[in-house]
């Protein structure tokens, strides 16, 4: 009799454990989806103003074209991206291509007066600002979630129910050797 107690009680805290462990998990990587979301909010309004920042300067930077496609083009790629490692990749690539559109307006000193283009690098500053802070919490969830995966004894059911380690949001590679460059200073 007392064996049985024994066994019937050890199975007992064993499912409770692997039920605590498991639902554990998955509010962890539903925090990190909605962290995810957050993410998205700001980007889709970082997509709705591009145009406009396009098409303000525009007129001021005919022979830029190309600067402008490759702009237009990385926000295309990012609006289209499905997968959530997708969006990071894609929104890395636009970010690229909007600090590139921030250096050749440089050379234009009355595109950088008019009121409408301020208007929008203020609007875009803003959201970038926003961006900056869903991410590091997206990044703070997605640890949080990668440590409860890679962690002893949860990562022995973290295994056996496809719970997996996730990419963080990070700047990428493109960015990551322009920061890696000192910047230069001239006067």
């Amino acid at each position: 009799m007392i064996p049985l107690i024994i066994i019937i009680a050890i199975v007992l805290i064993v499912g409770l454990f692997a039920m605590t462990t498991y639902n554990g998990l998955v509010r962890l990587r539903n925090n990190r989806e909605n962290a995810f979301a957050d993410i998205d909010v700001q980007l889709k309004q970082r997509h709705d103003l591009i145009p406009q920042l396009v098409e303000a300067v525009k007129g001021y930077m005919k022979h830029e074209s190309e600067t402008l496609t490759k702009l237009t083009e990385a926000r295309t790629a990012a609006m289209t991206a499905k997968s959530i490692d997708g969006k990071i990749e894609a929104e890395n690539q636009l970010s690229t291509a909007l600090n590139g559109l921030k250096v050749s307006v440089e050379a234009y000193p009355d595109l950088k007066a008019s009121a409408n283009f301020m208007q929008l690098q203020e609007e875009m500053a803003d959201i970038e600002n926003k961006l900056a802070a869903v991410r590091r919490y997206f990044n703070a969830a997605t640890k949080e979630y990668n440590n409860q995966v890679e962690t002893f004894p949860a990562n022995l059911l973290a295994g056996m129910f496809g719970f997996r380690r996730e990419k963080m949001f990070d700047v990428g590679e493109a960015q990551r050797a322009q920061l890696d460059t000192p910047p230069t200073v001239s006067f």
